[in-house]
């Protein structure tokens, strides 16, 4: 029994000293210094093991009850803050946005007489267009201001020269807007032109807006947003079908000089040529007075920050390279207009000299039948 006792008395002065706490304070902040996976469990636990009892770090049981001890402080200690996250990883909501042209003018008194509940009140003094909101809740929930709330509300801008603008509202949706605003249509075109481009409404965006790849984010999407980002896509989608028309202007036109170049002639009636004459004109007219491509956005006038979406969307349909490639076309249009118009009118004076020479020379058989006649009589 002597024994044993004396074996055991040996054992543990032989044993190795368990390390200080402060050598392993100072080991578990290097292991977070090196960006070590457990550093910040350990760190908040480093701190505990500091004040650890004497019996845990002294004991005869070596270094089990200072680790439990260890283990014990960690899981007590409070879970650490998780890094903030970027201001432009937040929350953001997708508005669908698409862009029709359905004809060459729109009734918009009638339409805002059989609308009137769903008008939001203009902010410019701007008569081209109106703005309509329908809220996807029922009548009986909007006086506790739900129809305000941005995001459960459907928006249509609708221009006089045939353009509207839909947010919010998905493709199986469409038609059924577009059939309220088709009653107040005329001059209904072949063949309806669309555009799809998106929004994305983002509140961490650390600048007022960011361009994409067919779609744009703000940091807000309000009513004069809408008015703005409405006014370049319908002027955009309109664009479209009048450079479709002088495209095909354009097309007929490199049809007779080609036959002009073959034959030395073209058989254009005097009622066609002034046809073309009006449809150019009429394009260019709609182009600058009703699509008002060049006027001056109040919105944009009054906030600098409707200016930069303005700005931006014009350049990102290239509104005015566009219209430079139209007015260029029209200019081919009409030189070809005022040369076939010589053409015809040197034509019309060939025939009127061919008149003249005609009736001199009916006069002239005449005068000498006259002549002769008297002569014979006399004799």
């Amino acid at each position: 029994m002597g024994r044993l006792r004396a074996c055991c008395r040996l054992r543990r002065l032989l044993a190795p000293p368990p390390p200080p706490a402060h050598a392993l304070a100072r080991g578990l902040h290097s292991a977070a210094a090196r960006g070590s996976p457990f550093s910040r469990l350990f760190s908040s636990a480093s701190a505990a093991a500091a004040i650890a009892p004497h019996e845990a770090r002294d004991s005869g049981l070596g270094g089990s009850a200072y680790y439990a001890w260890i283990r014990a402080a960690a899981e007590a200690a409070p879970a650490s803050t998780p890094p903030q996250e970027d201001e432009d990883e937040g929350p953001e909501r997708y508005i669908p946005v698409k862009a029709y042209f359905l004809s060459t003018s729109i009734d918009l008194k009638s339409m805002q007489a059989e609308h009137g509940s769903d008008i939001v009140p203009p902010s410019t003094r701007s008569l081209n267009y109106i703005a309509l909101r329908y809220s996807e809740f029922p009548p009986e929930i909007m006086d506790i201001g739900v129809k305000d709330n941005r995001f459960c509300c459907r928006y249509v801008v609708v221009f006089q020269y045939g353009s509207a603008v839909l947010f919010n509202i998905a493709d199986h949706e469409a038609e059924h807007y577009l059939d309220l605003i088709r009653k107040h249509a005329s001059g209904w075109l072949p063949e309806m032109r669309k555009d799809d481009y998106a929004v994305v409404e983002k509140p961490s965006l650390s600048t007022w807006m960011k361009g994409g790849l067919d779609y744009i984010v703000l940091k807000s999407l309000d009513t004069d947003g809408i008015r703005i980002i409405s006014s370049v896509l319908g002027q955009s989608i309109a664009l479209d079908h009048y450079i479709r028309q002088v495209d095909d202007m354009v097309e007929e036109f490199t049809e007779i000089n080609r036959v002009m170049e073959k034959t030395g002639n073209f058989t254009m009636k005097r009622k066609k040529l002034f046809q073309l004459v009006g449809k150019a004109n009429s394009n260019l007219a709609d182009v600058i007075i009703r699509l008002g491509l060049f006027d001056r956005s109040e919105i944009a006038w009054k906030n600098a920050n409707y200016a930069q979406i303005l700005e931006y969307l014009r350049e990102e349909y290239e509104l005015n390279q566009r219209f430079g490639s139209l007015d260029f076309k029209l200019k081919f249009v009409e030189h070809n207009i005022h040369f076939l118009q010589e053409v015809l009118q040197n034509r019309r004076s060939d025939l009127l000299e061919w008149g003249v020479i005609i009736l001199l020379t009916i006069e002239i058989a005449i005068s000498l039948y006259e002549i002769v006649k008297d002569s014979n009589m006399i004799s």
